[in-house]
């Protein structure tokens, strides 16, 4: 069966506990200058490369952050600004060691509890990811 996507991507919600007695868990939002968007870590994934792996990858590149998996989540799908079609998948992942040191593709990163890291979302799309992960959260037996 052909295709009908041009492009395939893949990232993460990355979440870590919070410090905060209102919240339990904050999750990762990164500012692309290219785009002058907040969105999530992802990107495109390579043609040998299983989905989970560039997901991985690209939230380590985006984020700094090892990260480990929970589970997947939804996944989005849309036209690219060249008019390409996208599918990005996602997983929940919960950030390990690492540190995040601005780049080309990410200049910033924020820590934000579920409601505020959505409203803070460029793309509705996004929105619709975090919604997801904070449901597979909810129903995850978390220390």
């Amino acid at each position: 069966m052909e295709s009908t996507y041009q492009i395939y991507a893949n990232g993460g919600v990355v979440i870590r506990k919070s410090r905060s007695e209102e919240e339990e868990y904050f999750c990762a939002v990164v500012h692309r200058p290219r785009y002058d968007d907040w969105s999530l870590p992802k990107g495109k994934q390579d043609p040998a490369e299983e989905p989970l792996d560039c997901a991985l990858r690209e939230v380590l590149e985006e984020t700094g952050y090892i990260c480990n998996p929970l589970q997947e989540i939804q996944s989005t799908s849309y036209k690219d600004d060249h008019g390409r079609s996208k599918l990005v998948r996602y997983w929940l992942m919960i950030a390990g060691e690492g540190r995040f040191t601005p780049n080309e593709e990410v200049d910033s990163i924020a820590w934000m509890p579920f409601h505020l890291a959505k409203d803070a979302m460029t793309y509705d799309w996004d929105r619709e990811v975090i919604a997801s992960a904070e449901i597979a959260l909810g129903q995850l037996q978390l220390d």
